[in-house]
């Protein structure tokens, strides 16, 4: 495939099956930051990244065995697979779950929604396939605009405190952005492969500093909600969402795949009205109206569908 006929594949609008997906993997890590947010309050953050990565390597391998695919295939690509769990998983998990140990999980969500952001500057600056275009900046910003005024009077009452927590989470979105880079070093591996590749050697990285800092001593006195939130964060939260994450990279790019983040906190807020009877705010509705005008806007088919009725 010529250097042309790439850009074009991945400025197209994105497929509606890709913007279920996208949608879907929103919706499960929406649940992520208030799983999370329940386990740091008896597990030691270090502790929750072994725990999260550890238990959804074993399931991944679990599906590698029965769908036949063989681990093999992932041996050539070992260096990338280490720098992508460092960036993918290690540092963000372990910067995320620390200031979650400050934060709510709506303030935390807010701060990771700048990841688009991060990662449509470096796919300019790196790639040749992801050009940032008048249409991606704009919806970019529409959308972390949304983000933020859907948090409303949490995100007011999160300004004040100590400053590191926030960074640590600005820390988390810009990993995310280097990582979403070295992931399309990747196509053509089966997305499951590359789920369960990272997740293995971010298990083999975060054992012995888990077991440094102490954190597994105090697992047995763990109450049985936060392990419920443990596993939920790693079968459902982890898991099975990079199945969805790693085949969104490939059909979709790294920009779009990105979009996720402002999904995030939307997802969050239908899900403590569904099952909660939290009530929808206004300015909560007028964010996710925001956000997903900042989608539209990013897909850009329905300018494209104007200038075509225009002509």
């Amino acid at each position: 495939m010529s250097t042309i006929q790439a850009a074009a594949k991945h400025s197209a609008p994105m497929s509606l099956k890709s913007w279920a997906m996208l949608l879907l993997l929103g919706l499960i890590w929406g649940g992520s930051f208030f799983f999370a947010r329940i386990a740091v309050s008896e597990i030691h953050p270090l502790t929750l990244v072994l725990l999260r990565v550890a238990i959804a390597a074993a399931a991944l391998h679990v599906y590698l065995s029965a769908t036949g695919i063989s681990f093999r295939i992932a041996l050539p690509f070992a260096g990338s697979f280490v720098l992508l769990a460092i960036l993918n998983n290690v540092i963000p998990f372990s910067l995320i779950f620390a200031g979650q140990t400050q934060l709510g999980a709506g303030l935390a969500s807010v701060l990771n929604a700048t990841t688009p952001f991060w990662t449509a500057l470096l796919a300019n600056a790196l790639t040749q396939d992801e050009k940032l275009t008048w249409n991606k900046t704009v919806g970019i910003l529409l959308g972390i605009a949304g983000t933020a005024a859907m948090i409303g009077p949490g995100l007011l009452a999160g300004i004040g405190g100590s400053v590191w927590p926030k960074l640590a989470l600005i820390g988390a979105s810009l990993s995310y952005a280097m990582a979403l880079m070295v992931a399309k070093r990747f196509k053509g591996v089966p997305p499951a492969l590359v789920a369960a590749a990272q997740l293995t050697v971010s298990s083999i990285i975060m054992l012995p500093i888990a077991v440094a800092t102490g954190g597994l001593y105090a697992l047995p006195s763990t109450s049985g909600h936060v392990w419920a939130a443990v596993f939920a964060l790693a079968l459902l939260s982890t898991a099975f969402a990079y199945l969805l994450f790693f085949r969104l990279v490939a059909n979709a790019g790294a920009t779009n795949t990105s979009l996720v983040t402002l999904i995030v906190p939307a997802s969050a807020i239908l899900l403590g009205a569904l099952f909660l009877q939290e009530r929808m705010q206004p300015v909560e509705m007028l964010g996710m109206a925001a956000i997903a005008a900042g989608l539209v806007t990013i897909d850009g088919r329905v300018f494209t569908a104007w200038n075509a009725h225009g002509s």
